[in-house]
């Protein structure tokens, strides 16, 4: 997974990105808050984003509300990194779009932890926008056998938006998901198939029960 660390200390953020590269997240490091947001906005932005708060440029805040305004924003994950320890700081945060944060200095551990944290959320993020889109996918075939379905009144072909006739069983196979297998119901088997059978046999058959 993608990770993006904005920190302006060159030692920390040197050591971050090591730190986070042996844990195995593909990591983008930027040195101010103008930096950050130009990667927030590329096609492939990172997935997790650590944002110091006090940077050059842009700040963590200020990156973090402009980040959120963007229509794919809210499946990243955001955690504000902050020597900040007042509760009206972190709400700051929090209401700025924020989805965490870290107070400095925190334990490699911690740190650990938050981004495990938010990795999941994200991977679950991911797998309902994709439930998502099955659950359209499935409704937009229910739609196509909806509303009324031109039907021959004698061999019973269905005619498609192309007005070519097909079998009924391959006009709702290539609209949805159904399977068919084939059987003989009681009035077809006395109807057709009883009579052809006593034809061939040269006798009568018995009723079915």
């Amino acid at each position: 997974m993608r990770a993006l660390i904005a920190e302006d200390n060159s030692t920390t953020r040197l050591l971050l990105e090591s730190t986070l590269a042996e844990w195995g997240y593909d990591v983008v490091a930027t040195s101010d808050g103008t930096e950050a947001w130009q990667e927030l906005q590329c096609a492939q932005a990172p997935e997790l984003v650590l944002l110091d708060w006090k940077m050059p440029g842009m700040d963590g805040i200020e990156v973090c509300r402009k980040f959120r305004q963007m229509p794919d924003a809210q499946a990243a994950h955001v955690i504000l990194v902050t020597a900040r320890r007042g509760k009206e700081d972190i709400v700051a945060g929090l209401e700025a779009g924020a989805n965490d944060y870290i107070i400095k200095p925190f334990e490699p551990s911690e740190l650990r932890a938050r981004l495990q944290a938010g990795a999941r959320i994200v991977e679950l993020q991911k797998n309902l926008a994709e439930r998502v889109r099955e659950l359209e996918n499935a409704l937009a075939r229910v739609k196509q056998l909806q509303g009324l379905l031109p039907i021959c009144a004698y061999c019973k072909k269905i005619r498609d938006d192309h007005n070519y006739w097909q079998q009924v069983e391959s006009y709702i196979s290539s609209h949805s998901e159904a399977q068919f297998s084939h059987g003989i119901c009681p009035d077809c088997h006395e109807r057709v198939v009883k009579p052809e059978l006593e034809a061939i046999c040269g006798k009568r058959l018995p009723d079915l029960d």
